[in-house]
């Protein structure tokens, strides 16, 4: 896939504005009151991300041009769904929406065919979980997203996995600020859980240096076994915010154990 290439569907990727903070919020502002001018222009004002992740599937055989017209759907679906009370930055939120897209694109396209009825599944599944986060604000269990859609969970868990493309355990699937989730963090680490090796450090005395919600993240994840996005759903906040609190509690542990 070409990336060098400056115009991109017709699109001089040189030229592409930048917008300011200020100006993007005053964008936003115009946009929620139905001002399609500024829609279109916050739009181009963020084609940049949609570059920015092309050049992550720089290994697919698909066409630069195609995936940036898949990466601008994902773009404005991103703008139609921003809640500014969120607090976060818009790109955090985009970025993953653009990805997601891309992805599904890519995976419809795969040379291995997933039947139709399994799709629709998945599909129905993925768009009840994002209805549900922006809903209640935090991700949906699956037992919440059968309910949901009125499919058995196994039925869902196999939908989802008939239309997965393997993935590297450090594929980032979250920036927030810095802070990148990495899909290792969504797994559950099961040979921990069952060794124990946290007794074997002294645990219980450096966990008494944290604060109870760093502690109860700590306990849910290496003691339960649970995973980030688990911890999230039991204590109500985002996988991100745990992901966060739990490299700082360890790092409080580690300075305790090694003093």
């Amino acid at each position: 896939m070409a990336q060098g290439k400056v115009e991109i569907c017709g699109v001089n990727t040189a030229r592409l504005p930048l917008l300011k903070t200020a100006e993007k919020e005053a964008l936003f502002k115009k946009i929620t009151q139905g001002d399609t001018s500024a829609r279109e222009k916050y739009i181009e004002g963020n084609l940049r991300l949609v570059l920015s992740v092309i050049k992550r599937f720089s290994s697919s055989s698909e066409n630069a041009d195609d995936l940036f017209q898949i990466g601008c759907i994902g773009l404005i679906k991103a703008i139609d769904n921003f809640d500014v009370s969120l607090n976060v930055k818009f790109s955090t939120y985009a970025v993953p929406m653009i990805i997601g897209e891309i992805r599904r694109f890519l995976r419809d396209n795969n040379c291995i065919r997933v039947s139709r009825s399994l799709k629709d599944t998945a599909y129905k599944a993925i768009y009840a979980k994002e209805m549900l986060l922006k809903k209640n604000m935090k991700d949906p269990t699956l037992s919440e997203i059968a309910e949901e859609i009125g499919i058995s969970k196994e039925d869902i868990v196999y939908a989802l996995d008939a239309i997965q493309n393997p993935m590297s355990l450090y594929e980032p699937v979250f920036t927030d600020g810095g802070d990148t989730l990495y899909v290792m963090d969504q797994i559950s680490d099961k040979k921990n859980k069952e060794d124990n090796w946290v007794e074997h450090l002294s645990l219980s005395e450096a966990m008494k240096h944290l604060n109870k919600r760093e502690n109860e993240i700590i306990s849910l994840r290496f003691f339960e076994g649970k995973t980030q996005m688990e911890v999230a759903g039991m204590i109500g906040i985002s996988q991100a915010q745990v992901s966060r609190l739990e490299k700082n509690a360890l790092k409080t542990m580690k300075n305790y154990l090694t003093a």
